[in-house]
């Protein structure tokens, strides 16, 4: 069997990469990126470049891969930098994966096919509507959002209308090592291991510390990708959430415990969002019910390992180059 994963060089195609790798042997891995660079080539797969923007390089990219299953994780992910630039965010998110089904059709492929969504979709949530059940309203409060709204839409409409088979997810905030440093957790944990370090003062920079948020770790998120490949219902789409609310200051001081670092915490006027919803926490029981799935690793360990990533990272950043040989 023949997978394809686009955005492979990303956070959750790196653990996606692994689980695969690891756990189903029967499996070839080809990755998608659209500037492969040392982190797509370090998977141990074979990477394909191509920029889903370009309809002629997806078709090309398909024609070669030809796969049985594709993961599509490929996105401009960012709530805030969306803002920026809102059309860039939709022709990625919605004409990227319009490409994608439609070289798959003209490659005359049948491949199962996950559409990653996201649960910035839901949008404003009222409290009694928790935690989100799939047929909640979809009230988008960004241009992310939206853009993701409009690419569930369009998968259900390739899912009804071709002979593909769709399957769309909701994910909610998901977490572990190697989270890029844009996320609050990850933030939280590269500024305390630069603390420990040496590196910064011990003042943490923090935005919201009042929402509450469901989060998974990644590692928990990607088997409930591949088991709803295998097993998701055709254009039905699923969260993918722990059923968990935690409020973000309490990933904070777990943190700090971890460390065992004395730090001031401090809140930066920048980080703080006007759209920020109070509380979004998901149910996951339609995907339970579909594939059996639910979260494995406590959260206590996510931090953990998060921590302890930052902390490599930081030290391999901070340890001084060897000295070059021959003339200075």
């Amino acid at each position: 069997m023949r997978v394809l994963v686009t955005g492979v060089a990303g956070f959750v195609g790196g653990h996606l990469v692994d689980l695969l790798l690891d756990e189903e042997p029967g499996v070839e891995v080809i990755g998608l990126d659209s500037t492969p660079g040392n982190r797509a080539r370090s998977l141990g797969i074979e990477v394909i470049g191509a920029d889903l923007e370009d309809p002629e390089a997806v078709l090309t990219a398909l024609g070669r891969a030809r796969p049985d299953r594709i993961v599509h994780l490929a996105a401009q992910s960012s709530p805030r930098d969306s803002w920026l630039d809102p059309a860039r965010t939709f022709r990625t998110n919605l004409f990227g994966l319009l490409h994608l089904f439609e070289a798959a059709l003209r490659q005359s492929l049948t491949p199962r096919v996950l559409v990653v969504g996201s649960a910035e979709e839901y949008g404003h949530v009222k409290p009694e509507e928790l935690p989100v059940q799939e047929d909640t309203p979809l009230r988008p409060t960004t241009p992310y959002a939206a853009s993701k709204v409009a690419q569930g839409y369009l998968a259900l409409q390739y899912a009804l209308s071709t002979h593909l088979h769709v399957v769309r997810t909701r994910t909610f905030h998901h977490t572990g090592p190697r989270r890029g440093a844009a996320f609050a957790e990850s933030s939280f944990a590269r500024q305390i291991a630069e603390i420990e370090a040496g590196l910064r003062p011990a003042v943490l920079e923090v935005g919201n510390l009042d929402a509450v948020r469901d989060f998974t770790d990644v590692r928990d998120v990607v088997r409930a990708y591949w088991a709803l490949l295998e097993k998701g219902e055709v254009g039905q789409v699923y969260n993918v959430c722990s059923g968990k609310g935690v409020r973000i200051g309490e990933l904070l001081d777990s943190l700090i415990t971890h460390s065992g670092a004395h730090v001031e915490v401090r809140v930066d006027p920048d980080r703080l969002r006007s759209t920020d919803v109070p509380a979004m926490v998901g149910d996951f029981g339609r995907l339970h019910a579909a594939t059996g799935w639910q979260p494995k690793v406590p959260l206590s360990r996510t931090l953990g390992d998060l921590l302890d990533h930052w902390r490599e990272r930081v030290q391999t950043t901070a340890s001084p180059s060897p000295p070059r040989s021959g003339r200075p």
